[in-house]
């Protein structure tokens, strides 16, 4: 389909992001291929499970976070060469093949674990095509005053895919095995596309365009040096990273743990997750409804500060209930700086780099953080839940130090 310009003509106001039926599309689409990778990962980790043991299936499932890191930043030299609504049709394409492909095999026989580790390797490396891809998308459908707004519908949709996936993945599971897992994943992944190729995207400028003829090399190397040189993505990445590594293993794997070493049990368990849901979806929500923030980069930066206070305080929660809070706090603070940072990210990136840009924000939030969940385990299993939650919010503090550091991001605004 030809892409077209959605901006409004001069003298005519915007259209809100939440009433732009072109944005609305995207959404859809967005929320149901989040979806499907959240019933995906229910259905992979079911059949590693009853294919091998407990390690097998760590294993598996580490496995697709390998390719997802290490060609993350390709994907990005790709979205810019070949527009990234064109790869992310593509990648969506191919991973709605592989995951039906699964489930009809899935139906016929019980596949070795290494059948598994294929589906794994494959689906983690398309991953880090669509990631880059998705990232690059708001900027392209919608005016540039509505990226905040924008940035907080996709974090609405983030919390909608949370809620809905783990349930939907389990009684599917619980149904029809590991194949209707895979079946569900699959028909997501297939709703998706139909949305996708009716969002209608601006027309890049020539310039938008520059350096496509390079090589990949050459585009991934200066799309590098472009981030390294900027005054404001330059201390917004590291910002990003640092209060990444410090917030997604603690909270991926430490809160398991936590419950457990606590006594506060899956039910508990529960109720904290939820409370991050709810602080996280309040923030997308204000973000939503606001549509801009003044001083973003500077409130950016200190509401991580807050965020990872909270993030250190389920090392001295007393109960499930105090823990609940606390995560609360967490997903609300964290939240909005993360919203914050994504719309900053696409506000002040040159459209020529907007996919490298994004695949470098995505490889920090992503590719990289899931390697170390191991590493967290390890930690905790020596020294106890309650250290490693202190650790990880003294790095998330150093990341949001970082950023009020720099005057540039300091000073760094969305578009009015």
């Amino acid at each position: 389909m030809t892409a077209i310009g959605i901006s409004p003509p001069p003298g005519t106001a915007e259209r809100p992001a939440h009433r732009d039926p072109n944005v609305l599309r995207w959404l859809g689409a967005y929320t149901a291929s989040m979806i499907g990778d959240s019933v995906y990962f229910v259905a992979l980790s079911w059949a590693a499970a009853r294919s091998g043991g407990a390690a097998q299936t760590g294993l598996v499932l580490a496995v697709g976070a390998v390719p997802r890191a290490l060609l993350m930043l390709g994907g990005g030299v790709i979205a810019d060469r070949f527009g990234p609504r064109r790869v992310v049709i593509g990648s969506d394409a191919v991973r709605c093949a592989v995951i039906l492909s699964v489930a009809a095999l899935l139906m016929m026989a019980t596949p070795g674990i290494w059948v598994l580790a294929v589906v794994a390797l494959l689906f983690g490396a398309v991953d880090a095509l669509f990631l880059p891809g998705v990232g690059a998308l708001p900027s392209r459908i919608t005016a540039p005053g509505q990226l905040g707004r924008v940035q907080g519908l996709r974090g609405l949709a983030q919390r909608v895919a949370t809620v809905c996936s783990a349930p939907l993945g389990g009684l599917a599971v619980a149904v029809g095995g590991p194949a209707a897992g895979f079946g569900v994943a699959g028909v997501l992944f297939a709703v998706s596309l139909p949305l996708l190729m009716t969002v209608r995207m601006r027309e890049p400028a020539a310039d938008e365009r520059a350096g496509v003829a390079d090589t990949a090399r050459r585009q991934l190397a200066d799309g590098l040096r472009y981030v390294r040189g900027h005054r404001v993505l330059a201390p917004l990445v590291v910002t990003i990273a640092v209060s990444e590594m410090g917030f997604s293993g603690p909270v991926n794997v430490g809160l398991v743990l936590l419950a457990d070493e606590r006594g506060w049990g899956a039910s508990g368990m529960g109720w904290i997750l939820a409370g991050f849901g709810v602080g996280a979806g309040a923030a997308a929500l204000l973000l939503a409804v606001r549509r801009r923030v003044p001083r973003a980069g500077l409130v950016m930066s200190w509401a991580v500060l807050p965020g990872a206070v909270a993030l250190g305080g389920f090392a001295f929660a007393p109960s499930a209930a105090a823990a609940v809070v606390a995560a609360f706090f967490v997903g609300l603070c964290l939240g909005l700086g993360g919203a914050l940072a994504g719309a900053l990210l696409q506000t002040v990136t040159d459209p020529a780099y907007l996919g490298r840009v994004t695949s470098v924000g995505s490889l920090f939030t992503m590719g990289i953080p899931p390697l170390s969940y191991p590493l967290t385990g390890v930690a905790i299993g020596a020294w106890g839940a309650g250290p490693v939650f202190v650790t990880g919010a003294v790095v998330t503090v150093t990341g949001g130090v970082i950023g009020l550091c720099s005057r540039p991001l300091r000073r760094a605004e969305l578009p009015r």
